[in-house]
C-alpha cells in the first residue's frame, strides 16, 4: 500500500466515523432493541499476505447463524433479523469495518476479504488476490451487489460461489487493483454510493475505472 493511499484511507475512515456517530449509535441501538446483544458480528477473514484478521460488522442475523446454515447468505435467508435485513440492503452493516481501516486490516478500496476455509480453495492465480490490502468496497463488490439472489437461484449455492462468482470477482478486483490510484479510488466510493442509492432499477452496475473492463465469464449472471 502506498502512502498517499493510506494517508486517504485514514483520513476518509477517521472522518466518516466521526461524521456518521450519532447513524452508529441510531443503529445500534435499533438493533439491541429488536434482537438483544450482540450488538456487533466479528468474523475471521484473510487479508493481506494471508494474515488473518477480525472484521467488523453490525449483526444481522440471529446470534446463533453459524450453526444454523452457509457461511454464505442465500436470498431471503431466515436467519436474517427485520432490522438486518434492511441494514444489509443500504450496506450499513459494513460501516463498523472502518474501525478495520483505521487499524490497518483493511483499506477503503480493495479486494473484498474472505473467510479462510474459501481462500483455501483459491486455486494458484486467484491466490494474486492476497498481494493486495482487502477493502470495504471495489469493482467486484459493485458488479455483485445481488450476490445473494444470484445464489438463492443456484441448486447448490456454495459451489456456485466457489467456482463461478468467487474467480469472477477476483478477476475483476486484480483487474482494478493493479493500476488504482487514490483518485479512482474516490471514484469507486461514488460508484459504491451511487449503485447503492441512486441507481435506477433494473441498471446494470458500472465497474470500469480508467481501463477496459475485462471479459465475464459468460456463465455468471449480471445482477
Amino acid at each position: 500500500m502506498t502512502r498517499a493511499k493510506r494517508l486517504f484511507d485514514l483520513a476518509g475512515a477517521g472522518l466518516g466515523l466521526v461524521l456518521l456517530a450519532p447513524l452508529l449509535a441510531v443503529l445500534a441501538l435499533l438493533i439491541k432493541l429488536e434482537d438483544g446483544d450482540p450488538v456487533l458480528f466479528k468474523q475471521e477473514r484473510v487479508g493481506y499476505r494471508g494474515r488473518r484478521f477480525h472484521i467488523w460488522k453490525f449483526r444481522t442475523m440471529v446470534p446463533d447463524a453459524a450453526a444454523r446454515g452457509l457461511l454464505l447468505t442465500v436470498g431471503r435467508d431466515p436467519r436474517i433479523t427485520r432490522i438486518g435485513a434492511w441494514l444489509r440492503r443500504l450496506k450499513l452493516d459494513e460501516l463498523p469495518q472502518l474501525v478495520n481501516v483505521l487499524v490497518g486490516d483493511m483499506s477503503l478500496v480493495g479486494p473484498r476479504p474472505d473467510v479462510p476455509c474459501y481462500v483455501d480453495r483459491y486455486r494458484a492465480p486467484e491466490r494474486r488476490v492476497l498481494e493486495f490490502v482487502p477493502g470495504m468496497t471495489d469493482p467486484s463488490a459493485i458488479r455483485f451487489v445481488g450476490e445473494s439472489a444470484l445464489l438463492a437461484a443456484s441448486h447448490d449455492p456454495e459451489r456456485n460461489y466457489l467456482e463461478e462468482i468467487a474467480p469472477e470477482k477476483i478477476r475483476l478486483s486484480l483487474a482494478y487493483a493493479t493500476r488504482a490510484t487514490v483518485w479512482t479510488d474516490l471514484l469507486v466510493i461514488l460508484a459504491t454510493f451511487r449503485c447503492l442509492y441512486w441507481r435506477s432499477p433494473g441498471r446494470r452496475p458500472t465497474v470500469n475505472f480508467g481501463g477496459p473492463e475485462p471479459a465475464l465469464d459468460p456463465r455468471v449472471p449480471t445482477p
